[in-house]
């Protein structure tokens, strides 16, 4: 009889220190990535300069559960319809216009998904906690080059922006 009640109040203690110190749940992290095109407005081809834009850039990410973890968040773009980093291509029907799309103002630094010449982003660590959002921006600085000889029309190309983390 007194071994049985041992093995009672050691597990009546074994559940008290169980449900007291519950771990929480792991903290999941949930990333978004927008990006706003890039405008040109219109080229003209007798001009001696390029045209340059910008397009904004936006990374959220926000953390669900307990506590708080570090991440470090990735940003690449395809080559869009070109296929390649050196020279992107928007179309209007069979024409195409070279363009490309940079991270830096003096356009030398090709954004990418790190092949080819081009350069994928990275920022982190960055801690993320439990119900808070840490955002960060950048800017995407459009080139279209000059001198080329492209008839009227709507040009477009469609890039896809991934966020890894």
């Amino acid at each position: 009889m007194r071994r049985a009640a041992r093995g009672c109040l050691f597990a009546l203690g074994l559940g008290c220190l169980g449900a007291g110190s519950r771990p929480a749940a792991a903290l999941t992290v949930n990333c978004t990535v927008t990006a706003g095109s890039i405008n040109f407005g219109i080229y003209n081809p007798l001009a001696g300069v390029g045209d340059a834009s910008t397009g904004a850039l936006r990374v959220v990410c926000t953390g669900n559960g307990g506590g708080s973890t570090n991440v470090t968040v990735g940003v690449s773009l395809t080559a869009g319809s070109s296929g390649n980093y050196a020279m992107r291509t928007m179309q209007s029907g069979a024409n195409k216009l070279g363009y490309n799309i940079y991270w830096d103002p003096q356009h030398t630094v090709v954004m990418g998904d790190g092949t080819g010449g081009s350069y994928s982003g990275a920022a982190g660590p960055i801690t993320i906690i439990n119900g808070r959002s840490i955002q960060a921006t950048g800017t995407m600085y459009g080139f279209v080059q000059p001198g080329q000889d492209v008839g009227a029309g709507s040009y477009i190309d469609l890039i896809t922006v991934t966020v890894t983390y």
